[in-house]
């Protein structure tokens, strides 16, 4: 994965608050639920990209968490770079203390590449996006399967 574990759920909760009506909160235990992630790693998640401003928070019994910005307006290398930082993509692959154009490590040119075209993509999609990208891939396991279960009942009679 290009990124962590923490970083793939933070944006994963992020795409499923893309979805909450403005004013209204998401309690942790029903993101976590929807998203298959671990509640209490969740929570730790949440309350950092709260306390960095990405998110609000509501304590009580409609509280829980909102996003602070359109889901337009917030891209996955933010969310990346608030969790896990960017310092990974800048260090050596080959391990070399001293990596770049003028001292480069036999992989640095193939390296930078990638890593441009990761950082891209990582500022170019917004939580918006992938929102979207994710509704569209549910109506078409929906058709999918609406199609089946028809095919299944002509086969019957």
């Amino acid at each position: 994965m290009i990124y962590s574990r923490s970083a793939e759920y933070a944006i994963r909760a992020f795409v499923y608050l893309a979805d909450v009506p403005e004013g209204k909160y998401a309690m942790v235990k029903n993101i976590a639920e929807e998203c298959d992630i671990p509640t209490h790693f969740l929570a730790k998640i949440l309350q950092q990209l709260a306390r960095k401003g990405f998110l609000r928070s509501s304590k009580g019994p409609t509280g829980g968490f909102t996003l602070r910005r359109p889901p337009d307006e917030i891209n996955l290398l933010e969310i990346v770079d608030a969790i896990d930082g960017l310092e990974e993509y800048q260090r050596c692959l080959g391990g070399m203390a001293e990596c770049n154009d003028d001292a480069p490590c036999g992989m640095h040119d193939s390296w930078k590449e990638l890593r441009a075209r990761i950082l891209d993509y990582l500022e170019d999609t917004s939580i918006a996006d992938v929102a979207e990208a994710q509704r569209k891939k549910r109506e078409a396991l929906a058709r999918k399967e609406k199609r089946a279960k028809k095919l299944a009942k002509v086969e019957e009679s």
